[in-house]
């Protein structure tokens, strides 16, 4: 049943009414990241010895704890941000931060090494927070530019919140308590944006006709979507797993690749140089959002991953040979990897649905994409540790960027020809 308020925003002008769900969601997730993120500011320089296994770097150990966490909330996710109910999300929004930032405070509380528990407990609630503000904005007219805006939050949000965390550090906060400190900060905010966020009416008649219906699946339509085109699927997966694991490594060893190349006393440029990547990923999606046909918009959204594929690679290869430098490299890279990562998270999907003709929810295979790619996440930072443990973060950065552009080339041509044929009959019948 809809509220008053609902109904009032119903009848915005479709331009207000997106501008509005955009900024309550955009702000929502942004606030989130405030209890994510801000630890990977800190150095946590040391070892870390854990029971049956080999001392580890500190820094290593919480990213991994965390990604654990939030692995198991994304595997979660496939069920339950699936079978979700509208008017449930607000509420589960709220508890998961909550319990986030329970955790930041038993990760201040306990010594080391016991305090990886608390990056673990605070991970493994905000997993579904994107899927829950998302649901909010998809299977709609406007869906693409919302979701894209939505997508800005994480890349703005990321250096923003480290930016927070460093200064917090700076005023004399200790590594351990600096975390929950920061999440202190944004409880306020994020709590009025999570209200806004539970005003935005479903969609409209009209936005079901144009995008088709969103229903919640259960396990058995999750398995008849997932079999009728596991080929497609499985390819974006895979591919996703490695977009994954390069976006964490570059996010959460930010400080480390940006000291390495010469920014250690200018923490600020962790927030500046994400706002053309923001900008030209918000452009690079706003390609998608005027193209009308569902197909025709699945192979577009191929083509940006493609484009942001060659973009890392390339200018990595340019970086290395002395023609950019390395300001100009870390914004190219980082806008190549938005290019490709924030279509999983929007539009990917959003268009895949209607284009096979499917009644369902994108929410599902965001979800099945992201458990793997943070399982990728972790994987990486494993290698890392084990396989090459001498390599330098930047050292090992640059190599991945080779890797990771080069397979997922693969992975996006041998998508594209698998669903430019399984939409072609149902192209040619309506």
């Amino acid at each position: 049943m809809t509220t008053s308020i609902q109904r009032w925003l119903g009848h915005l002008p479709e331009p207000v009414f997106a501008a509005y769900a955009t900024l309550a969601a955009f702000s929502t997730y942004f606030c989130m990241y405030a209890f994510r993120k801000p630890f990977a500011v800190g150095l946590f320089e040391g070892s870390t010895d854990l029971p049956g296994l080999p001392p580890l770097d500190t820094k290593v150990v919480l990213i991994i704890a965390q990604v654990l966490g939030y692995t198991i909330s994304k595997f979660l996710g496939i069920k339950l941000i699936s079978e979700m109910r509208a008017h449930r999300r607000a509420p589960a929004i709220v508890v998961a931060i909550g319990v986030a930032e329970l955790g930041l405070l038993v990760f201040a509380l306990l010594p080391r090494p016991w305090n990886v528990l608390g990056l673990f407990l605070n991970g493994l609630p905000l997993g579904m927070v994107w899927g829950l503000v998302f649901g909010f904005l998809e299977g709609r007219r406007t869906s693409d530019a919302m979701g894209a805006g939505l997508c800005v939050s994480f890349i703005v949000a990321s250096g923003a919140v480290k930016t927070v965390g460093r200064w917090v550090l700076d005023s004399g906060v200790s590594e351990q308590w600096m975390p929950v400190a920061t999440g202190g900060i944004f409880v306020v905010p994020m709590l009025f944006f999570v209200w806004l966020l539970a005003q935005v009416p479903p969609p409209t008649g009209e936005d079901e006709r144009l995008r088709s219906r969103r229903e919640p699946m259960d396990a058995a339509a999750r398995r008849r979507f997932f079999g009728a085109f596991a080929p497609g699927l499985l390819l974006l997966t895979v591919a996703y797993v490695l977009l994954s694991a390069y976006r964490d490594f570059r996010d959460n060893f930010a400080r480390e690749i940006w000291d390495t190349l010469g920014y250690g006393e200018t923490p600020s440029i962790m927030t500046t140089a994400e706002l053309p990547v923001a900008l030209g990923s918000l452009l690079a999606v706003g390609l998608v959002m005027a193209e009308k046909d569902n197909r025709r918009a699945l192979g577009l959204v191929h083509g940006l991953l493609l484009l942001g594929a060659a973009l890392v690679g390339g200018s990595t290869l340019l970086h290395q040979a002395g023609v950019v430098g390395p300001a100009t490299w870390m914004i190219a890279v980082g806008l190549g990897l938005y290019v490709g990562y924030v279509p999983y998270n929007c539009v990917l999907f959003d268009r895949l649905i209607p284009a096979v003709g499917y009644v369902g929810t994108a929410g599902f295979m965001i979800y099945v994409a992201d458990s793997f790619g943070y399982l990728g996440s972790a994987g990486l930072l494993l290698y890392k540790s084990f396989g090459q443990p001498n390599i330098s973060w930047l050292g090992f950065f640059q190599w991945f960027s080779y890797v990771s552009a080069a397979l997922s080339v693969v992975m996006y041509l041998g998508s594209l020809l698998y669903f430019r044929q399984r939409t072609k009959r149902l192209a040619e019948i309506t």
